[in-house]
This record gives C-alpha cells, structure tokens and sequence, in this order.
C-alpha cells in the first residue's frame, strides 16, 4: 500500500511540475486591474496570455541581463502586450505603438508615428482638457524621458502634447488605450523589452469587480462583484 502511494503522490507531482513548467512558459492568466485599457479591456476581464511568442529567457541573477533559451519575436506596433512593471511588482497590460527606432510624438492627442499620424479607433478619451505641453530641447526631453523623469517634472503636462522622442535601441513605446487616465511610456519613458510576458489572446472570463485593484486579491473578491459579463467572455484580442 505504501508503495501505491507513494507512486500516486509521485505521479501527481509529475503533473504539478509539468503544468507549473506550462504555466511559467507557455500561458499566463491574469485579471486587469486598471483603466487604462478600457474600452478594449476592463477592470475585472480576466485574460489567457502567450508567453511563448516574445521568446524564453532566463534572467541572470544580480544583473539586467537574460539568457534567451528559445527564440522570439518582438512586439508590432498596435500589439496589444503584457509585461511586468519597472516600478511595481504586478502585470499591466498596455499597446505597443511605437517599436525601436521609431520618432514618437503626440499633439493634441494625436498620436504620431515618423511623422504620420496614427488611426487608431480603439482610443478613448475621456478628458476634453488639452495640456499645453513643454517647451524644452529635443535633447534634453529624450534624455529625461529615458531616464524616467518627465512625470516627475512635469506632470501631466507631456500627456496629450508629448516629444518628439525616438525609441531607444530593445525598447518599445508602450500607451493605454483609454489615453486621459492611463500612466504609461509617456510618464515613465520606454519599456525595455526584457519585461515582456507575453501576448494577450482573448477573454476567458469576465466580471465587474466594482473597483480597481492593486492586485489579484482586490478583484477576487466575489462578494463585491456587481456582475458577470457574459458577452465579453472568449473575445480575441
């Protein structure tokens, strides 16, 4: 009997390390926490992410370098990405809208794309106010941007007047849809491609929490949730 056991608790180890090992490379799920996507994604979607499609690495430990053990591709402006953030230990899911080497500027909230503005019909904007803006050299901007400064700076005056600036070397620009309300690569400059998760694939399940949250637990709990949108559960991105 003893033997019978200790193959079943092995056998079941086997899976929970096969799965753990899925989960960490291939797949991912996670809820969204914030606003700043909606009307593509809303507080409370709860999301199905390839982590394969970006490529494995293997971060070196007490340095920014990764080891790559399988081969990638990097994001495509317009791409809808989720990655882990710089400065808070949680997932955020943001758009890609500019990749390496690309001038970014914004005016009047339009988004402009080596020079040419860019459609985007999944924008929302909720703040009809228009922030003039800085006026500050070319240089110096793109060095504070790359440093992460400009909200610190500036304030909300870069959200809806903004660069130009070019996307440095393994770097993307990232921005939420929901344009007015979301703190992305225009505040805390670009998004170095070493912290990308993966690529979102559709909506596996959706609920309305009532409420942002700061993590996981804030939205889990059912008590509070207002509803359950049916309709939105198994939309591809």
């Amino acid at each position: 009997m003893g033997r019978k056991i200790r193959q079943y608790i092995l056998s079941w180890a086997v899976v929970i390390g096969i799965v753990l090992v899925l989960r960490s490379t291939f797949v991912e799920a996670m809820v969204i926490p914030s606003g700043s996507m909606e009307r593509t994604l809303l507080v409370g979607d709860a999301v199905l992410v390839n982590r394969f499609i970006y490529g494995v690495k293997i971060p070196v430990p007490f340095s920014n370098k990764q080891i790559p053990i399988i081969p990638g591709r990097t994001p495509m402006r317009g791409e809808i990405i989720a990655f882990a953030s710089p400065f808070e230990n949680k997932t955020i899911v943001k758009r890609c809208v500019a990749v390496e080497g690309d001038t970014v500027e914004i005016i009047k909230k339009v988004l402009y794309v080596n020079a040419e503005p860019i459609r985007e019909p999944y924008v929302k904007h909720s703040d009809r106010r228009i922030f003039r803006g800085v006026e500050i050299e070319r240089e110096l901007f793109q060095k504070e941007w790359e440093r992460a400064s400009l909200a610190d700076l500036f304030g909300m005056q870069v959200r809806d007047n903004f660069g130009p600036v070019v996307v440095p070397e393994g770097c993307i620009f990232a921005m939420g849809d929901n344009r007015d309300t979301s703190f992305d690569s225009r505040f805390w400059g670009p998004l170095h491609t070493k912290y990308l998760k993966g690529l979102p694939l559709f909506i596996f399940f959706s609920f309305d929490p009532g409420q942002e949250g700061e993590n996981i637990l804030d939205l889990i709990k059912i008590w509070q949730w207002k509803a359950i949108r049916l309709p939105r559960i198994g939309r591809v991105m």
